[in-house]
Parts: structure tokens; sequence; C-alpha cells
């Protein structure tokens, strides 16, 4: 039996561990098992890659705990996870943490315990009765065993200051704990409880054969605590008999969805068959292919996605479907609970963790082989996989913005290439490097050019706002021409959507008389005022300040709120139209776990006449009574610092235009802008995706931006300027001059300086080839840790979708 195992730890190195097995554990570690092990003072949660019995060089730790007798991944995501660490340069262990949501699994504390010092201090001193001195009675409470923070708040006054000056002082240590849960303490209000076999032989109490009775006559899973209305100690009674497997007790996920009504397939036209039969061909070869499914809004993808599904199980193959932010998952989820019932898991972080982790065991164990989730649902260990979906691929929320920054639409392409699956990125705007794999040939390009039932696409008109201006010599919101097309439509009983992908009410405040902004003291960004909430707001960091009354700098009185958020949009169409019913949906209102589609739930029921919100309310809403939406700058945008602004600029006003006139009544579509002569604008307006890309392509090519090239942003960051300054040095100093095969623009002042309270500085590296780029950039990770740089100085983004 092997007496160590190599376990990889979520930590930012990169290395693995090992450790000494007990006995016990010997014989039940496998590669691919979860493993408690001490590291330092704290106890972490790793993945064993290897048992064995070489003996290490140094001394090794025994490992605390086995999380499970069955390996929690299997080797398609061992082997998944080697090709992302090795890709995106990322430590293995934090890569495996993003794939196993079983972190709530895991009780973790802090327990103290009296040193040697401060046992002799507690010798020392004789106290008379009655003496109040918290130090001491916690020092005395110590004297016997460990204890708890939680448990010493109880007993002494003022426990977390007193703590911490007997800390300093040494008189106590400290040690993290962590400790595997008993699912079978949750809360009653957070299980559900289900009949499994009865007693042979065996005593039971009064409230166990009570309960026993009412789970038989009443067949499957219920609330517990519901069923304690019915049973009295329900309760204590189910937690006995779960322990002695009498009945099964499972954590109550709450999906709160508000799901359609259809649940029979729709009848498809014959571009929707058209996909539908190349898909299901390409399923029954067992054979990887990379389906681009570009279909115009309305056209019905979706269905298509759900008849695909449909197919891939008749076949015996899981399937996995992706949607690109959590706003999406409740209302696509809840056609696939529809047409697939108990087979549908769903992964998002709007569930508890207790939530998150029954449905990832639910998939592991094979009950459910159609999975509904965002980014990280690409992990999941679906059973036998045979296709995956990316809906709307081109969207940035598939790139993760921190350890391990992967892609999840490309990580789907390279997880269903390993099982032989097909794999269908959906999207009516393409992301470039899709679309040029088409004309590559890696992809199948499929097209959906026209919308179901044949309804028109909606007429989209363009604003020119600096022609308002001259016109109306007024810096209005909104044009005369959106106005009254929004009176129109109201008074017709019809919908509004307006965008304004701008959080808060003012961009930001400044002083008249001398110019100073007021600006966050972590972040070199100006805060923005939200106006309901009184307060300046960094949407960075989350700093908070009260609005000034005079600058801060010149003490002048004269200060000035200026630019325009969706929340200043949404005051300013209460004025306009005082009778009408309007909702915002941005980050500032969608703030409980299922806020977000409570509004839209809402708006669907026409509880409310206009829906004013950012990019939240732009993608893959299908409301047939939305027969207008307004784009109220259409600019905001296209000034960002980032080769990818005018694609992303397309794509918004692309799929925010799909929101009109998707049922009987065609749509309409007003953009305001002061640029209608840009070629993203216009191409948007047009809906031609086909002339945009070539404009778009032939500038990527001429400045050899992706597809033309490997791209990577490496990024240095420290509280210390000089140290983030001198890093970022040696950095320039490491490519050298003219580095062979290799474009490296930097070092310089990141588009955001400093953000929470690190001050940044980056390179930006284009490479011909990409193996020679991965090489260079593991060269720079070993050059980085040679250096001793903080673990967390030097970062490194492949295939970066953001460059500020």
């Amino acid at each position: 039996m092997p007496r160590y195992a190599d376990v990889s730890l979520p930590v930012p190195l990169d290395q693995v561990f090992t450790y000494d097995l007990p006995e016990t554990l010997r014989h039940r570690v496998k590669r691919g098992c979860r493993l408690l092990v001490p590291f330092g003072p704290r106890k972490l949660t790793g993945v064993v890659l290897r048992t064995h019995d070489e003996t290490p060089s140094v001394d090794t730790r025994q490992a605390l705990q086995l999380l499970g007798e069955e390996p929690a991944l299997e080797e398609e995501l061992l082997s998944l996870a080697d090709w992302i660490a090795n890709y995106y340069c990322a430590p293995l262990g934090e890569v495996l943490r993003a794939m196993t949501p079983l972190s709530s699994e895991i009780r973790k504390g802090k327990v103290y315990t009296l040193t040697d010092t401060g046992r002799d201090v507690v010798r020392q001193f004789i106290f008379a009765e009655g003496d109040e001195d918290p130090a001491v009675s916690l020092l005395r409470l110590l004297e016997h065993r460990s204890l708890s923070a939680a448990y010493l708040e109880t007993k002494v006054k003022n426990a977390a200051n007193v703590i911490k000056s007997l800390l300093r002082r040494a008189f106590i240590a400290v040690e993290d704990v962590a400790e595997q849960k008993d699912p079978l303490r949750a809360p009653s209000d957070k299980l559900q409880v289900e009949f499994l076999t009865r007693a042979e032989g065996e005593k039971l109490r009064k409230a166990e054969r009570e309960l026993i009775s009412f789970l038989e006559l009443h067949p499957g899973l219920h609330e517990l605590s519901a069923v304690e209305a019915q049973v009295k100690n329900a309760s204590v009674a189910a937690r006995s008999l779960a322990r002695r497997k009498l009945v099964t007790l499972k954590p109550l996920t709450v999906l709160n969805l508000h799901p359609g009504q259809a649940s029979a397939p729709h009848a498809l036209n014959p571009h929707q068959q058209t996909a539908l039969n190349h898909i299901r061909a390409s399923l029954e070869e067992r054979k990887f292919q990379a389906i681009l499914l570009q279909g115009v809004t309305g056209s019905g993808k979706t269905e298509v996605y759900l008849q695909a599904i449909e197919a891939a199980l008749a076949l015996g193959r899981g399937t996995l479907m992706l949607v690109p932010e959590i706003a999406l998952t409740p209302a696509v989820s809840g056609q696939f609970l529809n047409r697939f019932g108990e087979r549908v898991a769903l992964l998002h972080s709007a569930f508890s963790g207790s939530e998150r982790a029954e449905q990832w065991r639910s998939i592991r164990a094979g009950r459910a082989q159609v999975v509904v989730g965002t980014r990280s649902s690409i992990f999941a260990p679906v059973q036998n996989l045979g296709l995956i979906v990316v809906d709307e691929e081109h969207d940035g929320s598939y790139k993760q913005e921190e350890n391990p920054r992967y892609n999840g639409r490309d990580v789907a392409v390279v997880r269903a290439h390993a099982a032989n699956a097909v794999v269908v990125l959906g999207s009516a705007t393409p992301s470039l490097e899709s679309r040029y794999n088409v004309q590559r040939g890696k992809y199948t390009l499929i097209e959906l050019p026209e919308r179901i039932a044949g309804r028109p696409m909606p007429e989209v008109e363009i604003v020119d706002m600096r022609q308002e201006f001259l016109e109306t010599r007024k810096q209005a919101t909104f044009s005369r021409r959106l106005l009254d097309a929004m009176a129109a439509r109201l008074e017709s009983n019809e919908q509004v959507m307006i965008l304004h992908n701008r959080r808060g009410f003012s961009s930001f405040v400044a002083c008249r008389s001398c110019g100073e902004r007021v600006q966050c003291i972590n972040c070199a960004v100006t805060l923005t005022y939200h106006h309901r909430d009184r307060r300046m707001l960094c949407h960075y960091c989350d700093y908070a300040d009260r609005p000034p009354k005079r600058c801060p700098k010149c003490d002048s009185e004269h200060i000035q709120f200026l630019g325009t958020g969706a929340e200043k949009v949404e005051d300013e169409l209460h004025l306009a139209f005082p009778k009408t019913r309007i909702a915002r949906m941005d980050r500032d209102t969608v703030t409980g776990k299922r806020k977000y589609e409570t509004i839209l739930h809402g708006f669907r029921a026409h509880e409310y006449d206009v829906l004013v919100g950012t990019q939240m309310i732009a993608k893959g809403h299908d409301i047939p009574n939305v027969t207008l939406v307004g784009v109220v700058s259409a600019d905001v945008g296209l000034g960002m610092p980032d080769f990818r602004a005018a694609e992303r600029t397309f794509q918004l006003l692309t799929q925010v235009a799909g929101r009109a006139g998707r049922g009987e009544i065609p749509g309409n579509v007003i953009v305001q802008t002061i640029n209608p002569e840009h070629y993203a604008v216009r191409y948007a307006a047009a809906q031609d995706y086909a002339s945009f890309y070539e404009k778009e392509l032939q500038f990527r090519k001429m400045m050899r931006y992706p597809p033309f090239a490997a791209l990577a942003n490496v990024m240095v960051r420290s509280q210390a300027q000089q140290q983030a300054i001198d890093m970022a040095a040696e950095i320039g100093n490491f490519f050298g001059p003219n580095p062979q095969d290799l474009k490296v623009l930097g070092p310089a002042e990141a588009p955001i300086p400093r953000l929470k309270a690190e001050y940044r500085y980056q390179l930006l590296i284009k490479a011909a080839s990409r193996k020679r780029l991965n090489d260079l950039l593991h060269n720079l990770r070993a050059f980085a840790e040679q250096k001793r740089w903080p673990a967390t100085s030097l970062v490194i983004d492949v295939d970066p979708l953001s460059l500020l």
C-alpha cells in the first residue's frame, strides 16, 4: 500500500506537496480524491495527484482526513486541469479548486491555546474572589483545553480585543482548524426528507414511528420544516433515522424559477431543421466537431439547442449548456426544466454552497444528464459527455478575471475534443476569433438567417445627438424622436426597453472652481454618485463616501455632478412620463439572490411599461410585447483603451436591438450617438455582421491583434509604487530590446494605474507562435520565483478580453 501522496493545494505556487498517509487511509486514497492536510498553520483541501512509496528528501507531515471515498475528479477532468494550468500559466492547485464546488462542505475556524508563557502567567497570579479582569478570565478558560473564538465571546466581555492583546504578548496561540461538515446538522428549512426503507426488528421512538408512517403515506421528497408542522419532533427523528439509513436527508435547492408554458418540442422552420440535422449527424458519428451556429436575434437558436440535447440523450450521452452570466440562468433553466424535468441540474453562483454541492453530486452520480449553468459549469462531472452548447459564445463573462484566468468557451472546445463530443457555439454576433476559425476550416458554420414565423427584423434609426443639440440648444439625455416614439408605443399599451450601459446617477463629481474630481482613495478612478443611496461609490473596490459639500482641494462650494448613469435615466423618464410604470435593472437594483428574475418576471407580466438597464437587459430575453428599444448613448464603450472596443459596441447594439419586435407587432430601435459615422454603429444599425467582420478583420490584421497573433497581458502589482516599477523594469530587461518573434509593448502604467490600493504596470506581448508565447510566459514565471517576488505580484493573462 502506498505510504505517501502528492497533493495539489489551492495556493499560488507551481508545485505539489508530499504528505504521509496514515495507515487507515493508505488503501483508500486514490488519484483525484480530496484530502484535508496541514499547510503551515492552516488546514487546506487538496487533490491527490499520485500515491507512491518514494521517500521524500524533506520531512513530511501527515494527512488529516479523506473527504469522500470516491475520487472527486475523474481522469478526464484531471487532464483538462493540466491543460488549463499549462495554457493559462496558472498554478494547478488553483485550477483544481475551481473545478470542485465542494468547499461549503468543510467547516473552518480558529481555536486558541495557552502558550507556555501564558501558563506561567496564570500560575504566578492568585486572584481574589470576584476578580473581573477579562484577560485573566480568558487565560483561565484556556488552562485545560483549546477553545474557539465563538465560545470565548460567550464567556468573556470584549473577547475579540482581549484575544488580540494576548496574541501580541504571546500568552496564547491561534491555530486554524477544518473538518468535514455533518450534512445532517443543517437547519430544518435547508433540508428535505424522503422515505428509504422500513426498519426490520429495530426499536423506534414514537416520533420516529410517526415520521416513517407519514413518509410512507406521502411518497417523495418533503421539506423538513413543512413536515414538522405535521409530525411532532420530526426534525430530531429525521436526523436519527437518516443516520440509520431509514430515510434520506438532502439539502433543499430552492430554484424560484418562472418557467414558460411549453414543454413539447416546437415545429422547426427549414433553417432550424437543417441545423438540427447537422448536429444530430455529428452526434451519431461520436467524433469531435465544433459548430458555430450563427443566427440573427429571434431566429430560434434555443429550440435548436433543446432538440439537439434530446438527440444526445436519446444516444445515451450527457449534455452541458453554458450561458454567459447568472442573469440568464433562471430564464433558460425554466425552459430546460419544462422539457427535461428531473434530469436537469443547475450550477451557478446564485445557489448557496450546499445547493451547488448537491447539484454537483447529482451530476457526478449520473442522475442529472442535462447541466445548465454559467462559466464554471464547464467543469461539471457530466457522465459520458456527448454535447456542449455555449450560448452567446462571444460574451466576455465567459472569461474569468482572477486565477485561473480561463475562457469557458475555449475550455469547452478543448473538453469536447478530449471527449469526442460535439460543441455548438451559438451567437447572433460571433467573436472574431470564432468566425475566423470557420474561415480557417477549424469550425463548421451553420446559419439561421431569419426570425421564426417570418417575423421582420426591427427597423433601426440613428439619431445624431450633435445635430439634436444644434436644433434644440439643450444638452438633453433623450432626443425628441425617442420621446415621441416612447409616447406612441406606451399609448398603444406596448412595452419599451431603454439601454444605458453605465451605473449610478452621475459618472463623477467635479469642482467648477479648480476642476478637482472626487477620486477613490484606493483606486485611480473617480467615484460615481448614486442618488438614492446618497453616496459616492467606487465600482472597482466598493469604497463609499458621502457627496462633498465643498471642494476637498480649494474649499469652493461650487460642486457639480456630471455625466449620466442608468439611475438618472430612470429619474428623467419618471419626469417625462409620470404615469408610466418604470423598472430599472442593473447591479444596484439586482441586490438579492434572485432579484434579477423577479424584476424580469414582472416586466414579462406587464407589471412595468418601461425597463431601463445596463447590458444586463441586452441579451437572451424574449418578451413579445417589447416593440421599442432605445439606446441612450451608443458611444459609452467606443472610447475605451482596448482594441476590442468596436467589436463590443457592435455586439451590444445588435443584441439589444434584437429585443424589439419578437411578437406579432414589428419593432423599432432608436440609437442615440455622437459618432453616427463609426462603422460599429452603422453596421449594428444595419444588422450587417458580415460587413462588420470584414472591416474589423482588416484592422486586426494590420495591427497584428487576435486572431492574427497570440496575445498575453503581463502585469505586476504592489502596494509600494517603487517596487511595482522595479519589477516592471526587470520584466522589460527579461524580454530584452528586440525579442525574437515577439512584439512587446511596454512596460507602462496600466490604464487604471492604481486599483484596490495596488500600483499596476503592464506589458502587452504579441507572438506569431502560440508555443513560443507559452514557453516564454512559463520562463517568466520561473524568473519571478527565482527573484522571490510575492506570489500574487505577477499576473499573466493569456488571451485577455480586457486590457484595463
